[in-house]
């Protein structure tokens, strides 16, 4: 539009050569230039104005991207943190159930403890019973307190228990208490002092 306007500017001014025109009319002219000029620097403001409005767009158009990826930076984070919670509540859980079984074979050794003691003073007492008890009291608590559970399975016997778990033959007979270690049942659950 610009040019036109130029264009049209610049076939007037010859004209106005050959044909020299009056007063009024060159005064028209000049007010009609005037206003020409007077739009040309309206339509460069508003043109400057669109200039800023699409920057103005762009950045916010560039923020909209950097939020978008900001947000899949949060949801991964998110994601590893519930895996971590996850694998912390599963450590958790283990260290305590292995806390309580210790506490449960400590408790049964002591619970054993005590109805071997009222089994011996109820039994009445003759030369034989008194050898019997005197060779079944003489379990020792010598024995590693940290261990492991291990339940009788059919075809078990102590040695192979031993061997199966590391634990020393006698420690387990201590342990457990076990007046007659060849006499042990299926499904019997005996406390492995320092088993695997």
């Amino acid at each position: 539009m610009w040019k036109c306007l130029l264009i049209g500017t610049a076939l007037a001014i010859p004209a106005l050569a050959q044909n020299p025109p009056g007063a009024a009319e060159f005064a028209n002219l000049r007010e009609d230039v005037r206003g020409l000029t007077q739009r040309i620097g309206e339509l460069s403001l508003r043109v400057e104005q669109l200039e800023r409005e699409n920057g103005e767009l762009r950045q916010r158009a560039s923020a909209a991207n950097v939020s978008y990826a900001t947000l899949n930076q949060v949801n991964a984070s998110l994601a590893d943190l519930e895996r971590s919670l996850k694998t912390t509540i599963a450590r958790s859980k283990e260290d305590t159930l292995e806390h309580v079984g210790t506490q449960m074979a400590r408790l049964a050794r002591d619970t054993n403890a005590v109805l071997d003691s009222l089994a011996k003073a109820s039994v009445p007492r003759s030369s034989a019973t008194a050898t019997t008890t005197a060779a079944a009291a003489t379990f020792s608590d010598n024995f590693p307190k940290e261990g492991v559970h291990y339940t009788v399975q059919k075809g078990d016997f102590l040695a192979a228990i031993a061997k199966k778990t590391g634990a020393k033959p006698q420690d387990i007979i201590n342990a457990n208490k076990l007046a007659d270690p060849d006499r042990l049942v299926v499904g019997q659950n005996l406390f492995i002092p320092g088993g695997k």
